[in-house]
């Protein structure tokens, strides 16, 4: 199975194409891009083309296109998601979904893994991953009180993540490591999404929707 992946969760777009033959392209930003405002709108296209020329594939060799849902920026899984609607649809491929913070987790080296996103106002993306299991589903929570229901546990996890770079201070002090600034693992990468999406089942591009947790921070005015 060919799969083309891209992820728009966080400010950096990443795009991955891993063919058949179990081979993987992958155009993945370096993670000082995460500290940058996003432009998933000028980025993410030609990061796609970037892969597929160098896995030197067409769209007709391509079985299914990955995306990250989320949660994360609602403006960049807006831009990712129906990017990768309109794509398959053009190409008459199924879509798969895959969590951005189950492929966050699966870029960090460690046996319980924290991945988080920052989700703005003061509040964090969080899962916790036990080697392959999700011990906590996703979930919305400021730093404090994640550092304080992990603090005193019998298994110290490992974070990554932009979310963690944001309130590295305030992890650490409570005992969590968190992987250097320069790590590769900081950034949701189109490769894992597109390797968790080879378990994946195929869906019609209409059906894949973003997972944002929350209600978006502006409202329509009544």
């Amino acid at each position: 199975m060919t799969l083309l992946g891209i992820d728009t969760s966080t400010p950096a777009a990443s795009a991955a194409v891993l063919r058949d033959d179990g081979v993987a392209f992958e155009v993945a930003p370096p993670p000082e891009r995460l500290q940058r405002p996003p432009a998933h709108a000028t980025e993410l296209m030609p990061a796609v083309a970037e892969a597929m020329e160098r896995a030197e594939v067409d769209w007709s060799d391509l079985d299914a296109i990955a995306v990250g849902v989320g949660p994360g920026t609602f403006t960049g899984l807006r831009i990712g998601i129906a990017t990768a609607r309109a794509l398959a649809t053009a190409a008459e491929l199924p879509l798969r979904r895959v969590s951005s913070l189950a492929a966050l987790a699966a870029g960090i080296d460690g046996l319980v893994r924290l991945p988080l996103i920052d989700a703005r106002r003061g509040e964090v993306f969080a899962a916790l991953y036990e080697e392959e299991r999700e011990f906590w589903p996703p979930l919305v929570i400021p730093p404090e009180e994640l550092a304080e229901q992990l603090g005193n546990a019998a298994v110290t996890p490992l974070a990554a993540g932009d979310g963690s770079l944001r309130f590295r201070g305030m992890l650490e002090e409570a005992g969590i490591p968190v992987e250097p600034d320069d790590s590769l693992a900081h950034v949701v990468r189109a490769l894992y999404i597109c390797r968790l999406a080879e378990g994946a089942p195929d869906e019609p591009p209409e059906a894949v929707l973003p997972e944002y947790l929350r209600e978006p921070d502006a409202k329509p005015q009544q």
